[in-house]
Parts: C-alpha cells; structure tokens; sequence
C-alpha cells in the first residue's frame, strides 16, 4: 500500500475513532451527572477508581504488548502466527485477572459494605470483565491492521450506548443494589464489544468483498490458534519484540495510572475524595481522550507502515522519509495548538464549569485547582503523545529494552513524588506529579526525534514552535480572562456569569482568526486528512 493511501486510511481512522471518543466522553459525562444524583460519591469512587483499575490494569498487561509488536510492519505477513500470538493474551488476562482479583479482595482496604455494597462481586465481575474483552484481541487486531473504520465504529458504539442505558435503568429502578450494577453494565459492555468483531468476521470471510480485497484470513477457522506443520506456533521476531513492549507496558501502566496506584494501595485519599478527584479528572481528561488518544493511536500505525523499524533515516525511502517528516510536524503542531489553547483557557473557566457541572460540591475546595492544573497537564499530555507515539513505532528491539531502564527508574521517581506531593498538597499533587513525568518523557522522545533526522533536512520539531503572532494573541487572552474570572465569576449571579463567558468567546474567536492567518499549512493539512 503506498504510504499516500497508507496516511488517507490513518487520517479517516484518526478522525472517525475521535468521534467515537466524543461519543463516549459525552455518554459517560452526562452518566456521571446523572449518577451524582442518585448514588454516592463513595461508590462513585470505587466503581471509577478500585475496580475500573482492576479491569485496565489485567487489560493493558495482558495485551498492550501484543498490538504493538502484532501492529508493526506490513499487513503483509503469516497471520497465522500473528493470530497465534496474539491468543496468547488470553491465558495472560486469566493470569493477571486471578492474580490481581486477589489482591484487591484481601490485601486492600474493602469498603465499608454499608456505603458500597456487594463489593467481591464488583471485582469478580470486573476481572472476568477484561478475559472476555481479550477473547476478541486476534479480531481487533486484524480490523486495525487493515484500516476497518466502520467496524470500530459500530462495534465501540453499541457497546458503549448498551452499557449506559442498562446502567441509567438499574440505577433508576435498583439503587440499592450497589456494585451490581456496574457489574452487570461491565459485562455486558465486552460482550456486545466483542460479540460485533466476531459476527462481522464471520460475514466478511469468504463473502466477494474480501476476496476482492484479497483478504489474507479466507476462513473464520483460520482465526483460532493453529499449529501449522514443520513450522513454528509463532513468529519469533513477533513474539521477541512483544516481549520487550511487556517489559515497557508493566512501567507505562504504573505511569499511566500511577495515581490511582497511589490511591489504591497508599490510600493518601478516602473513597468520597476519591470519586470527587475521578470526575474531576474525567471533566479535565475530555479532550486528552477523545482527541489525542485516536491520533495518537491511528498515526502510530502510519509510521509504523511508512518507516521500517531499526533502519536508520538514510536506510529509508527518501519519499516517505519526507512525508513522515512532515505529518510528525504538523501533528505536533496540531496537538500543541489544542493543549495550549485548553491551558489558557481552563484556568480561568475551570470553576465555572465544575459550578455549573456539579454544583457547589464540586466547585468549592480543591475542584477548580485540580481542573485548572489538569489543563496544564493536557498540554503535557498532547506532546507526549505525539512524540511517544512516532518513538515506538521506529525503535528496534535493543532501543525499547534501553527504554525499559529509563521507564523503570521514571516509574520509582514518579511514584515517590506522587506519595509527597500529595501528601503536601492533597490531589492537586497528584497532577503535579504527572506533568514531571510527561515532561521527563517528552525529552527523551524529543532527543530520539532530533537524532533520527540529525543526518536528513528535516526538522519536525519545529512544530513545537507557534507563531509570533499567535504566541501574542495567546499571552493576551490568558490576562483578559484571568481578570474577568475575578470581576464576574462566580458568585456575582448568572449575568455576570454571562459576561465572563463571552469575554472568553470573544477571546477564543481571535485566537482561532489568528490561527487560520498564521498557520495556513496545519489548515490545510487538516481539511485534506
């Protein structure tokens, strides 16, 4: 596949699995408004911090790995090694799931049953959650892997619409019964997910629209483990390089989440707060998730289609160097342009939106200092992105285990300052502690992007530099709003509410005249993909 079709294909997927993660976002918002008002933040916390780190933690161990490694290169290849390969996850998730289901009944803290109720249940329910997601791994895989948007699409809607609405309705009908709600909510959101990937397979195969694709799996057979004669079960080069992606998902799931390990099992926070920090975060987290995660996730398969990994700049085509370049550029740019634009403006509009969100529960205390510097973790969280995102798709075998040693060191420094931080400053430190390990992240892959294209023309990394213009327009917009949060907002009553807002209307309107006039190639870029 050229790399011009290669980047049409990335670009639709990056924007159709955004809209997905806007649908998501939204669903899950509105949920948690909805929920505020009929249960507990006690069980909120729980639900969204104990147990739904159970399920990521088995998930991400059980299989990060195995798409990265199954994702790079050609689509060309032996699937069925791959898909042998890639079934190994599941005995993996079963692994982690009873390992870790014990941990989380006898050696945390339980909740008082009184408050969140059925407890043990939630967490059976929530590890079985994540084994039956990893049973449709080799499906998704092969969808991702040549490019099936609407599949996603269907699959991830569906699933997501299916668990809200059993959710609103056991809440509404059976509040009582606890966790046995989003138990059930759980269970049935990975069986829709993973019910969809495997009806769709089982009509494309053998069906005239795969044979005219020349599809590389013929029979849905062919999708289950399969010893093939005289030849290995898998792919060594594969099942070596996964090896080494595990090494690194053990510490980038401690770094990803490493908060609500601290919470979990240092309880610096009890569960009320808990829930309190958790919307919070998913108020803050909006456009990190629906935004940034589908780019970064769609162009890391582009990069890892157009430049082969472990080959120098100059080993490569000279073409797709040039292309690479340039889309690692403008991402850079766009991903830049978007933080820094959420960094301006959450910190004079976080207190607004967590008034108008959750009422005063929220927008006293420490709320409106979470959300203002989660604003600024955004930013750190759209470069990292990015940058990670082409690092890992052109790292050879040893550079990755390389990496596994500063990720370990990163994972204790990371924690360590999470306990202090806090520790001093409550949740806000735990913020404080993401936006040093994003920073420390950035630099690296920034120094692995800046030696790959030493010996070539290209700079990417410009990217990371705005126009003069819109850097003006930028520092103006943060002083008008900032003294118009202290003027209007936000116990002056809903007029002067209305005045704050415009002010930051007008703001943002001018920032984004200035943005189509000073950066015309981003423009152009983005109405094209």
């Amino acid at each position: 596949m050229a790399a011009q079709d290669v980047l049409g294909q990335t670009a639709r997927l990056a924007s159709s699995s955004a809209l997905l993660q806007v649908l998501f976002r939204v669903v899950t918002f509105g949920l948690n408004a909805f929920t505020l008002r009929y249960l507990s933040r006690e069980l909120i916390g729980v639900v969204n911090v104990r147990l739904t780190l159970l399920y990521s933690t088995v998930v991400f161990l059980a299989r990060e790995a195995f798409r990265r490694a199954c994702l790079s290169g050609s689509a060309k290849r032996n699937w069925t090694k791959t898909i042998n390969l890639l079934w190994l996850t599941v005995p993996l998730g079963v692994f982690w799931s009873l390992i870790l289901g014990l941990v989380w009944l006898h050696l945390l803290e339980v909740p008082d049953p009184s408050v969140v109720p059925h407890y043990q249940a939630g967490v059976v329910a929530f590890g079985l959650s994540a084994v039956i997601e990893l049973l449709g791994e080799p499906f998704w895989v092969l969808a991702q892997a040549h490019l099936f948007v609407r599949l996603k699409v269907i699959a991830e809607s569906l699933s997501v619409l299916s668990k809200c609405f059993l959710t609103i309705t056991l809440v509404i009908l059976y509040p009582q019964w606890g966790l046995y709600i989003f138990s059930l909510a759980q269970l049935l959101y990975v069986s829709v997910l993973v019910m969809c990937y495997v009806i769709y397979f089982v009509m494309f195969l053998g069906s005239p629209e795969a044979t005219k694709k020349s599809f590389p799996v013929a029979r849905v057979k062919a999708l289950l483990p399969n010893f093939v004669e005289d030849e290995t079960f898998v792919n060594w080069k594969e099942a070596r390089l996964t090896w080494s992606f595990f090494k690194q998902s053990f510490l980038k799931q401690i770094l990803t989440e490493g908060e609500r390990y601290v919470m979990t099992f240092l309880n610096v926070l009890n569960f009320g707060d808990q829930g309190v920090y958790d919307i919070v975060n998913n108020l803050g987290s909006l456009v990190a998730r629906f935004i940034f995660l589908p780019i970064e996730e769609s162009f890391y398969v582009f990069f890892a289609k157009v430049l082969e990994r472990g080959k120098t700049v100059k080993d490569q085509k000279q073409d797709d160097v040039a292309m690479a370049a340039n889309v690692l550029e403008l991402l850079l740019k766009l991903v830049l342009l978007i933080g820094l634009t959420i960094t301006i403006f959450g910190y004079a509009y976080s207190q607004l939106a967590l008034d108008i969100y959750g009422g005063s529960m929220l927008s006293s205390g420490t709320g409106p200092d979470l959300l203002r510097c989660y604003s600024l973790y955004v930013l750190f969280l759209a470069v990292n992105g990015i940058t990670e995102c082409f690092t890992f798709a052109l790292m050879c075998k040893e550079e990755v285990d390389r990496y596994n040693f500063v990720m370990l060191a990163l994972s204790f420094i990371f924690l360590c300052i999470s306990y202090f931080l806090t520790h001093w400053y409550g949740s806000v430190g735990f913020i404080l502690a993401n936006c040093f390990n994003m920073g420390i992240r950035i630099a690296h892959s920034t120094h692995y992007i800046y030696d790959y294209f030493k010996e070539s023309t290209h700079r990417p990394l410009t990217g990371l530099l705005p126009s003069p213009a819109l850097q003006l327009v930028y520092i103006i917009s943060a002083v008008i709003t900032a003294f118009s949060e202290v003027l209007f907002c936000c116990d002056k009553g809903w007029m002067a509410r209305l005045i704050h807002i415009s002010t930051g209307a007008l703001c943002f309107t001018a920032t984004l005249v200035t943005m189509f006039c000073t950066e015309t190639e981003l423009i152009h870029f983005v109405r094209n993909q």
